[in-house]
């Protein structure tokens, strides 16, 4: 927000009143209503960040989302396939918790769980040439979700580092982005938004 926007007063939470409340309850709807635009902003910064990959950071996000898209998955799935490892650039050793922490309010458990544990399961196809237990996945063998993470991991992120592959832009997903991004499902905050 703008420094010459209006602020509440108080030094210390306890001193705060209803109307501090509406005050940061506005601001924060107009700074909420801009968290694609945040989110796009991050995503590209994965673009020219190849780390040794055949592809960059940021192309292999749009061959997952647009291999999700292209097989028919909803708006969340394709929302979750792009944004996987937006975390690799702030979460080096836990970048898929904090994907998985940008999508909690926005997608099903089900999305969520797969964002946090795909780089685990992702390690079932490379974790042995790494001196890694390539079956580590299989510590959540008996979780309701465990299927869905390996499919993910098998269909959309494993075999997204083709750099022939013709993947969607950016833009392309960006409605797509918006429209989930635009109304979270799954937070304790989700009623200021209604």
């Amino acid at each position: 927000m703008e420094r010459d926007a209006p602020r509440a007063e108080f030094r210390a939470i306890t001193a705060s009143t209803a109307s501090d409340w509406a005050l940061i309850g506005e601001q924060f709807l107009e700074y909420a209503r801009h968290l694609p635009d945040r989110v796009l902003k991050h995503l590209r910064l994965l673009e020219g960040d190849y780390g040794g990959f055949p592809v960059d950071r940021l192309e292999h996000c749009l061959q997952c989302a647009t291999r999700a898209h292209r097989d028919g998955r909803d708006e969340p799935y394709v929302v979750m396939a792009l944004l996987h490892d937006i975390g690799d650039t702030l979460g080096t050793f836990n970048h898929s918790e904090i994907a998985a922490a940008i999508l909690q309010p926005f997608v099903s458990e089900e999305l969520h769980w797969i964002a946090a544990k795909h780089g685990i399961f992702q390690g079932y196809y490379y974790f042995q040439h790494v001196g890694l237990d390539r079956d580590m996945r299989e510590t959540w063998r008996d979780h309701p979700h465990f299927a869905a993470c390996a499919e993910f991991c098998e269909k959309y992120d494993q075999n997204a580092f083709d750099a022939d592959y013709q993947s969607e832009p950016l833009v392309f997903f960006e409605p797509t982005l918006r429209r989930v991004m635009s109304r979270p499902v799954n937070s304790p905050f989700s009623r200021f938004t209604e």
